[in-house]
């Protein structure tokens, strides 16, 4: 196979997880005699600096004609005025928008051997495999109106949640579509109880369960949904949800593996074309130090190869290296361990020989 990979690196420890991620890439193209081909490209605060845009039109024009986009992180205080035009966030939002980006996905597992680096007792952790789908493009995120405005002395905000039916339909399909090759049970998380969007949202999701009986569908509100994911998170399987509520579960989830350096996610449209990208920022505090953890990244990396390049085989081979090096005890600082970053993804590649 023959493909290009657009790179985009991105601020902090960006450019140094991506480098690895890279690495790992590159040899198992080499190792399955596939011909990947890479495209770096500015986004987020670098990209402010350069070009004076957060998503400059080179950038979006190249992630649309690849093949796949494997981003690093965007932000750091550089950039962090709340009264500034432009911001890095808005670059991936762009990004997201511009492509038609409208399922997020976040897989979350433990892996016993970090059992202990999670803030739960490890009890509660045995069996969690949880995968959420996230709604990215519509939502509270992007609704209109959107202002701030004084009245009579007064100052308000005003951020307005839309959703289509079509919108939830093709994102609640996604989850439907995942959970068929999982444990066939989706968990539809909403406020129906208050808010006008969340009861469309489960009538929706009502519709789409008639095409895929196999499935059990449960409707949960997003308040229990979260003690649940402290309580009794194994108790998951599809977790699909709106904007807001994605975003803020889906990190409430990550806190069970024990680490955000761990954790993978995909962006995916309507084509095979998808975003992947660690679930962790930029971390500028360590930025240049060479001791981020990559893994997270070089997970995406493998999503990329299974959900847009169907290599399936190739990504169960950098996961089983993954787990195998973590298993082992090849741990950054974020795991308790004393590995830098090179070394980290070092210990992927030799595992994969």
């Amino acid at each position: 196979m023959k493909a290009t990979i657009t790179l985009l690196p991105g601020d902090g420890i960006g450019p140094e997880i991506v480098r690895e991620a890279r690495r790992v890439l590159e040899a198992i193209a080499q190792r399955f005699d596939h011909d990947l081909l890479f495209a770096e490209h500015l986004i987020g605060g670098c990209a402010i600096d350069a070009t004076g845009q957060a998503l400059p039109e080179a950038s979006l024009a190249a992630c649309a004609q690849s093949a796949g986009i494997l981003l690093g992180a965007v932000g750091g205080p550089k950039w962090d005025d709340p009264s500034a035009k432009v911001r890095p966030e808005q670059g991936l939002l762009a990004l997201r928008k511009g492509l038609d980006l409208f399922a997020n996905l976040r897989p979350v597992t433990v892996h016993p051997a970090l059992a202990e680096a999670s803030p739960l007792k490890a009890e509660r952790l045995a069996g969690v495999d949880i995968m959420v789908v996230r709604e990215l493009t519509s939502g509270i995120y992007f609704g209109t109106p959107r202002f701030r405005e004084v009245v009579e002395g007064v100052t308000r905000a005003v951020d307005t949640m839309v959703y289509s039916e079509d919108e939830i339909r093709r994102v609640v399909k996604v989850a439907f579509q995942i959970a068929m090759g999982r444990k066939r049970r989706v968990c539809s998380v909403d406020k129906a109880n208050v808010l006008e969007s969340s009861r469309l949202w489960r009538s929706v999701a009502d519709e789409v369960a008639k095409d895929f009986p196999e499935v059990r569908l449960e409707h949960q509100l997003v308040d229990s949904a979260a003690m649940r994911l402290v309580t009794s998170a194994r108790d998951f399987d599809v977790i699909v949800t709106g904007n807001m509520f994605g975003d803020i579960l889906s990190d409430e989830a990550s806190v069970l593996s024990g680490s955000l350096g761990l954790l993978p996610s995909a962006s995916l449209g309507a084509t095979r074309l998808g975003l992947y990208e660690p679930i962790h920022g930029s971390a500028p505090d360590i930025a240049g130090q060479g001791i981020a953890n990559p893994l997270g990244t070089i997970l995406s990396g493998a999503m990329l190869l299974r959900h847009s390049l169907g290599l399936d085989a190739e990504a169960k081979a950098i996961e089983s290296a993954v787990f195998s090096a973590v298993q082992e005890g090849c741990r950054t600082r974020d795991l308790g361990g004393t590995l830098g970053t090179a070394a980290a993804g070092q210990a992927v590649l030799d595992r994969l020989s």
